[in-house]
């Protein structure tokens, strides 16, 4: 029996899914390899030479470049390997949802309390 899947989408959302995960591969590899301080450091040195280690693709080199973390998901980038990159500077997973939002962080961390009532 062959079971249909449908997926839904939801508007301004980039679903990851088996396309996404293929486009990020590198992408996430290098978000993965930031767990060692040592890569952390490597990458902090020269982000350019760190990113064609992992040869990115153009958009998703700009997108590290720039810090959108709209554009990292668009390009394949899977949030919890992104955070892993954004750990770097200081930021963590709420810092990452509100940039997503459009949100201050304070409003964000709002909007999920107020959610989890």
């Amino acid at each position: 029996m062959e079971k249909s899947r449908a997926i839904s989408t939801i508007e301004g959302t980039t679903i990851f899914d088996g396309s996404q995960a293929r486009k990020g591969y590198t992408l996430n590899k290098m978000c993965f390899s930031f767990n060692s301080a040592k890569n952390r450091a490597e990458f902090l040195t020269d982000e350019h030479a760190y990113c064609r280690k992992y040869e990115l693709l153009p958009a998703q080199e700009l997108a590290i470049r720039t810090r959108n973390v709209l554009d990292l998901i668009d390009a394949g980038g899977n949030i919890y390997y992104l955070a892993k990159f954004a750990g770097i500077f200081g930021l963590d997973v709420q810092d990452l949802g509100a940039q997503q939002t459009g949100m201050t962080k304070d409003a964000f961390k709002a909007k999920l309390v107020e959610a989890g009532r």
